[in-house]
């Protein structure tokens, strides 16, 4: 009699990362189940296997019940949950701490042999942003629960779907100037879909238990990369450095008044945890392990902006095509 296909739940799994990983899951021959809040916007994933190969589901990390029955007879656990929110029900503290310990100690309940945890780097439990902090307490809860768990710690990823260069490239659309918080700050951008390759390693048992950071081949600093964005989109735009105490006072402002809104301003410019980030640098540790160790060659920014930032260009798909009419013309 043939065995059934493995099962894996990815929290998260319609997300910028975790569609990637229900996708390249869902090619290795195993059932996905996508947990998240609202499955009925995450249709989308069902196509990524045969039918019934890939179902969404209703989950909600805060809550135990619902945690458990989305792991009920999975062989592997993935969390992708993370946030940029503050306060609020699914605040920094519920999602990125509590609901990833929650994750992984019913994960240990039910029995499960394999977790892939998806943090960041600069998790740090003392870490100066909530951000950082609650990336850091959720690594230490994971652990303490499910000690051979494979966590990743991505710098900021890129890829179609990321809200980095294209936010930028928005930006640049409609603004003679682009504000930058922290130019100088390096970073070192990770293609989303070598990202997925590193959990689907995780999952399958290819990857070591530990902790991996991992880093595109490229370190810029965010006004290289930003450049770089304009280079792609065709685009000639200044740039104008604010500082840190500055960026620190207007965001406070802008927190303020999602407060006294009660949320009705919903503050997507920059927050006051946000500029604490933008403080550190976001690259691969000296000694820490990275892609090297998972075998995984990473993708250079060259081989995918083009692909997705043309839409920002003055022509769109175009633009190529008219440049070339004008060099004809002249």
């Amino acid at each position: 009699m043939s065995q059934s296909p493995k099962l894996v739940t990815i929290f998260g799994g319609s997300g910028f990362v975790g569609r990637y990983i229900a996708r390249r899951m869902a090619k290795q021959g195993w059932r996905v189940r996508v947990a998240v809040r609202r499955p009925n916007e995450a249709i989308f994933v069902k196509p990524y296997g045969t039918v019934g190969q890939v179902e969404p589901i209703l989950a909600n990390i805060r809550d135990d019940a619902s945690v458990a029955a989305a792991l009920s007879g999975a062989d592997a656990v993935v969390n992708c949950v993370g946030t940029f929110d503050k306060k609020g029900r699914n605040n920094f503290d519920a999602v990125q701490a509590e609901g990833a310990g929650r994750i992984a100690r019913l994960a240990k309940a039910e029995g499960i042999k394999r977790m892939v945890h998806l943090s960041a780097i600069g998790a740090d439990e003392d870490g100066a942003s909530d951000y950082a902090r609650t990336k850091g307490e959720g690594e230490a809860l994971v652990k303490a629960s499910f000690p051979r768990a494979v966590i990743l710690r991505p710098s900021v990823i890129f890829g179609p779907e990321d809200n980095f260069f294209n936010r930028f490239a928005e930006m640049a659309k409609i603004s003679p100037v682009i504000p930058l918080i922290g130019g100088g700050t390096k970073f070192q951008p990770v293609y989303v879909d070598d990202v997925a390759k590193a959990a689907v390693k995780g999952v399958l048992g290819e990857a070591p238990a530990g902790t991996y950071e991992l880093g595109g081949p490229d370190v810029e600093t965010f006004s290289e990369l930003v450049d770089r964005m304009l280079k792609v989109v065709r685009r000639k735009r200044l740039k104008a450095n604010v500082p840190f105490f500055i960026a620190a006072i207007k965001a406070k402002a802008l927190d303020i008044a999602f407060g006294l809104t009660f949320g009705l301003f919903k503050n997507n410019i920059v927050t006051a945890d946000q500029v604490k980030q933008l403080r550190s640098d976001n690259v691969v540790g000296a000694k820490a392990k990275g892609f090297a160790k998972l075998d995984i060659e990473p993708t250079a920014m060259d081989a995918v902006l083009d692909t997705y930032l043309y839409c920002h260009r003055p022509y769109g798909q175009y633009t190529e095509l008219t440049e070339s009419g004008k060099n004809l013309s002249s």
